[in-house]
């Protein structure tokens, strides 16, 4: 029997790619996001689109319920949507800061809540949380994004423990750079909000730096055969990370003092 798999953030980079990469693969699922419009080419896969904004309460418990009402279970949840605004802490809004977390932190975290009840029931689940390479190392600029891909790995650190006992995983995948829509929005947001203050020296320096990475940036299709990888194994590993440069940021920031680590990242913005 078909597994059935939630995928947010479908429209676009990762979130479509895991989308499509597992309907390919046997898997029934639905692909979920704001732009719907967006999804309906998916419909050829196989995919069903549904209406989803992570930050609206409403819509996650009607995303949830159609699912369930349709296909009886969500047995597997990649948690993909997210935002990325960069820019200094001193200058971005405390609304922006707020809406970030929102979307990437307050929403996963309801949408776990709102599938574990059936998953309980049923003694099976995968939880796939989508976290970055940016939840274990930062750069400048990224205060609140950090802040909310740091909180989204203790979180799953803490569910992995207590739903394990109902046979269900929590799975970390930690990407690299991996070309995305993501990256510039990111980096205009950062123009706008740091690009003419007294950061604005190093906002530049962030943003070359990202423009240098989206040339090597890995393609969405890495990151959809690790959540496969993730899902598919009998006892899967707590993280996986990869695409453009993860497995040596990670290194690095492992072997590496903190300071040390500062000065290898700041050089790095020029």
């Amino acid at each position: 029997m078909k597994k059935t798999v939630l995928v947010t953030g479908a429209s676009a980079g990762i979130g479509r790619a895991t989308a499509i990469y597992l309907a390919q693969n046997g898997y029934h699922v639905y692909g979920a996001a704001r732009r719907v419009e967006k999804m309906m080419d998916l419909k050829e896969h196989g995919i069903v689109p549904v209406s989803l904004d992570v930050a609206d309460e409403s819509s996650l418990e009607a995303c949830v319920g159609q699912i369930l009402g349709e296909a009886g279970s969500i047995d597997i949840l990649v948690n993909n949507a997210g935002t990325g605004y960069y820019g200094a802490l001193e200058d971005m809004p405390i609304t922006d800061a707020k809406y970030q977390l929102e979307v990437n932190l307050f929403g996963v975290a309801r949408l776990i809540q709102l599938v574990l009840p059936a998953m309980r029931k049923n003694k099976f689940g995968k939880i796939v949380n989508i976290s970055s390479v940016g939840g274990k190392v930062t750069l400048p600029m990224g205060s609140w994004y950090h802040a909310s891909k740091f909180a989204i790995e203790g979180l799953s650190d803490a569910l992995r423990k207590e739903v394990k006992p109902f046979g269900i995983d929590v799975i970390v995948i930690e990407p690299g750079g991996t070309k995305s829509e993501m990256t510039a929005i990111g980096a205009e947001y950062l123009t706008r909000v740091s690009g003419s203050t007294v950061y604005g020296a190093l906002a530049k320096g962030v943003s070359n730096m990202y423009s240098a990475i989206e040339k090597d940036a890995a393609e969405p299709i890495v990151i959809a055969r690790l959540i496969k990888e993730g899902i598919e194994a009998r006892n899967p590993k707590t993280r996986y990370a990869g695409a453009a440069g993860a497995k040596m940021m990670l290194f690095f920031r492992e072997i590496l003092s903190d300071k040390q680590f500062d000065k290898l990242v700041m050089s790095q913005m020029k």
